[in-house]
C-alpha cells in the first residue's frame, strides 16, 4: 500500500511538471517553432503603422521594422494592430510576441516589460493653434493639454510645462481633435505624427502649428516580456545586423527621411539604452 502511495506521489509531481512546463517554454524556440513573429503595431498611426487607403493593408516604418526582425529570425511577421494604451498590457499578457510601436523607454515600463536596444530617439513637441506658434512652453503653464492614453506624450506635459494638465484621451485623432476644438490650449505627440498633422490641416481654419520650443527626447526602442533572454538577444542581433547592413537607416529614410514629409536625418545608431544620455520619463 505504502509503494503505490509513493508511486502515486511520483505521478502527480510529474503532472504538476509537465503543466507547468508549457509556462516555462522558451519564447524564442516556440516563435520558431510555429514558424511566425506577432507583432503589436499601431491601428493607424503614420507613419508608423496604417492602413494604405488603397489596399487597407497596414504598412509603415514599425510594419517594416517587425518584417525585418522576423526575417533576420528565420519567421515570418504577422501583424497585430493595437491601441495605444494597450500596447504594454497585450504584450505582458502573451497576445503579442513583440511591440513596435514607436515605444519610449520609460522607468515605469522598464519595470513590466524589457527593451531592445534604442534604434533612434525622438522629440515629444507641442502642436498649438497658429497664433499660439511662437510661444515659449512656460507660456502654457497651467493650462490644459491633450494627448493619448497611456502614451510619454501624456507623461511629459508635467515634466515640461509647469503646472500642465494633462488631459488624456483614446487616440491621437481625439487629442487633437480637443485642440480643434478649444477644449485645450495644446496638444502633445511624437514630432513625425505632428508633422503630419500640420501638414493636414494647413491653409483651414483649424491650422495649427509646432511650438518653436521642444519638450523631451525619447530613446525608441522593441518591447519584450520579462525574463526572455534568447528573445532579447535574438532581436538586439536583429536590430545590430540591420544597422551594420544599412537596412535600419534604409527602412528611416524610407518613412521618416529628407524625401518625406518628415524630412528628419537618422543621427542615432542602434545602441544599447543604458549607454544613452538622456532623462528618463518615470
Amino acid at each position: 500500500m505504502q509503494v503505490k502511495k509513493i508511486y502515486a506521489g511520483i505521478g502527480i509531481a510529474l503532472g504538476a511538471v509537465a503543466w507547468m512546463a508549457p509556462a516555462c517554454a522558451d519564447q524564442l524556440a516556440d516563435i520558431k517553432g510555429r514558424g511566425e513573429l506577432t507583432c503589436g503595431v499601431f491601428s493607424n498611426v503614420q507613419p508608423f503603422s496604417y492602413p494604405n487607403a488603397q489596399t487597407r493593408q497596414l504598412e509603415g516604418m514599425d510594419v517594416d521594422l517587425c518584417a525585418a526582425v522576423a526575417k533576420h529570425i528565420g519567421v515570418k511577421a504577422k501583424l497585430e494592430p493595437l491601441a495605444v494604451e494597450a500596447r504594454i498590457p497585450q504584450l505582458k499578457l502573451g497576445r503579442v510576441d513583440i511591440v513596435v510601436a514607436n515605444l519610449a523607454y520609460t522607468k515605469a515600463r522598464a519595470t513590466q516589460i524589457d527593451f531592445s536596444d534604442s534604434y533612434y530617439s525622438t522629440n515629444e513637441v507641442l502642436v498649438v493653434k497658429k497664433a499660439d506658434a511662437n510661444k515659449k512652453l512656460s507660456d502654457f503653464a497651467g493650462q490644459k493639454i491633450s494627448a493619448a492614453d497611456g502614451s510619454t506624450s501624456a507623461q511629459s506635459i508635467p515634466l515640461s510645462i509647469k503646472g500642465g494638465q494633462a488631459v488624456t484621451f483614446h487616440d491621437t485623432s481625439s487629442a487633437f481633435l480637443a485642440l480643434e476644438q478649444n477644449k485645450v490650449k495644446g496638444f502633445v505627440t511624437n514630432r513625425m505624427t505632428a508633422t503630419e498633422i500640420v501638414k493636414q490641416v494647413a491653409g483651414t481654419d483649424g491650422a495649427v502649428a509646432i511650438a518653436s520650443e521642444p519638450m523631451l527626447v525619447e530613446p525608441i526602442a522593441v518591447g519584450l516580456r520579462k525574463n526572455e533572454p534568447a528573445m532579447l538577444e535574438a532581436v538586439n542581433k536583429a536590430l545590430g545586423a540591420m544597422e551594420q547592413s544599412g537596412e535600419m537607416s534604409s527602412i528611416f529614410d524610407k518613412w521618416l527621411g529628407p524625401k518625406t514629409p518628415y524630412g528628419l536625418t537618422r543621427t542615432d545608431k542602434v545602441t544599447p539604452i543604458d549607454q544613452l544620455k538622456f532623462t528618463p520619463l518615470s
